[in-house]
């Protein structure tokens, strides 16, 4: 056995703890933005906002990086620190980040709050009315709370009475609670507590005033659920010995019966998230005008106390060893709120320049609104027209909303595959997509198109696809098969 020592040379790429820092914040949208930079104001002094400053715009300085040839890593000595490198002239170097071409959004400021009774409390605010025993009324609360957003209560009614017992020190039977759940079906809206889609819809068809047309939709309902599921109903008509006229009737009531009792309640106890646009394309006199959310684009500059700490430091002659730990520390905030800051402003820009690249891109379709004229782009398209890393632009389009004069689109829901037409030319699978979405729109619904008509229909169209593929498109647009599609 030998031991031999040689050199091997290998080239690799590090990332900075600032570019690390960049490439998080430019994965972040508009509200999780606000919430990390409320945390670094919360955790650096030195980094402060424009809100808090008594100074003009004009008593600032452009952001000046001269500091960063320091690094945590290096071993820094309080006495080599060049203090001059943090002031300036003014006394408060001015680090706004903000741009004019950044609207200011005053009123995307004021976030809505979901307000109001939650749906649990309106429930029990129900059961109170009832007459129960205290044990019944445990039971009772313990349903309720066990009933989901939708307004179905999807455990078993073993788990429920053993989670009564371990949980709620109470000691009873599947039939007692059985019992109870029929007292919570009393509840409004009707159908709550069911603990499936066929008990939802027979508990709000008995609610209902009765007639022959309900009295079969129950029938149908409690007798045939499978039947109806899969549209059989040619074995509807046979079982129930009733005609096509008296089956549509039925089935439109059972149409008119809501599935999610539970999402029809405005004071629902799940909070709702409200999407804040990151940007907003808007046409003006013909052309496209884009502007980034100014909640985006912070006033951000180094605290005075921080800046007038070290002119003290500057002016003492005898300097202390507290002191020159002090400087120390106050060097390292100051180091931290410029990465800070000019990332923030890497970040506005990576997001300007991205997002007016796919505006430009897709010029026909923020112009027209129509689907059909989304060109086909990828991600590395819009990576070489501006010079950046494909991964940069995927962290701007899988997180980030754009208002448009067509509603709040998704960025990425603009990027798509391309196939090749019968013309030879490049077209969207969306706009493949949208055609077929039209097509099935626009079928008779009496006989609903298969995919392999489908697929004759669009290669007539001049978009040659195998019937698998129709297929696929019409699972992701979460269309159903032909023969649940049809209608009597």
């Amino acid at each position: 056995m030998s031991l031999k020592q040689f050199l091997q040379f290998k080239l690799s790429q590090k990332l900075s703890p600032q570019q690390i820092q960049l490439m998080k914040l430019i994965q972040l949208p508009t509200q999780a933005f606000e919430q990390r930079l409320k945390q670094e104001l919360e955790e650096n002094p030195a980094l402060d906002t424009g809100k808090e400053s008594d100074n003009s715009e004009d008593d600032y300085d452009d952001f000046d990086n001269s500091s960063d040839e320091y690094n945590d890593s290096d071993t820094i000595d309080a006495g080599d620190i060049n203090v001059d490198e943090y002031l300036s002239d003014d006394e408060i170097p001015d680090y706004r980040t903000q741009a004019n071409n950044y609207s200011v959004d005053d009123e995307e400021k004021n976030v809505p709050y979901a307000a109001g009774t939650s749906f649990t409390q309106h429930l029990i605010n129900q059961l109170n009315t009832f007459r129960l025993s205290k044990q019944d009324q445990d039971i009772a609360y313990f349903l309720v709370g066990s009933v989901d957003e939708s307004g179905y209560i999807r455990r078993s009614l073993s788990d429920i009475t053993d989670d009564l017992a371990f949980t709620q020190n109470v000691y009873t039977t599947e039939k007692e609670v059985e019992k109870v759940l029929e007292v919570v079906h009393q509840l409004d809206p009707a159908g709550v507590g069911a603990r499936n889609l066929q008990e939802c819809l027979s508990i709000q068809l008995n609610r209902k005033e009765q007639n022959p047309d309900i009295e079969l939709a129950s029938a149908i309902i409690d007798k045939a659920f499978e039947q109806f599921t899969k549209k059989h109903y040619n074995k509807l008509m046979h079982k129930f010995s009733i005609d096509e006229e008296q089956l549509r009737d039925a089935i439109e009531e059972i149409e008119r019966l809501n599935p999610k009792p539970g999402g029809s309640y405005a004071g629902n106890n799940k909070i709702v998230e409200h999407i804040v646009p990151d940007f907003a394309i808007k046409i003006v006199d013909g052309e496209l005008e884009l502007t980034l959310n100014g909640r985006n684009a912070p006033e951000l500059h180094v605290s005075r106390e921080y800046n007038n700490m070290l002119k003290g430091y500057k002016d003492t002659k005898e300097k202390s060893k507290a002191q020159k730990d002090a400087v120390l520390f106050i060097k390292q905030k100051l180091d931290a709120a410029k990465w800070f800051i000019e990332a923030v402003r890497q970040r506005q820009q990576t997001l300007f320049v991205t997002m007016s690249a796919i505006m430009h891109y897709q010029k026909e379709y923020f112009l027209s609104g129509d689907e059909r004229k989304l060109r086909p782009m990828i991600l590395k398209d819009i990576a070489d027209e501006i010079d950046m890393d494909v991964s940069t632009v995927s962290r701007v389009a899988n997180s980030k909303y754009v208002d448009t004069p067509y509603g709040t689109k998704l960025i990425k829901e603009f990027f798509s595959e391309s196939m090749t037409n019968d013309q030879g030319e490049e077209v969207s699978t969306r706009e493949i997509k949208k055609i077929l979405e039209t097509v099935i729109e626009e079928e008779n619904k009496k006989k609903p198109l298969t995919d392999e008509a489908l697929s004759k229909i669009l290669k007539e169209k001049g978009y040659p696809i195998a019937r698998r593929t129709v297929a696929k498109y019409r699972e992701q647009l979460d269309i159903p098969v032909a023969r649940l599609r049809k209608e009597l």
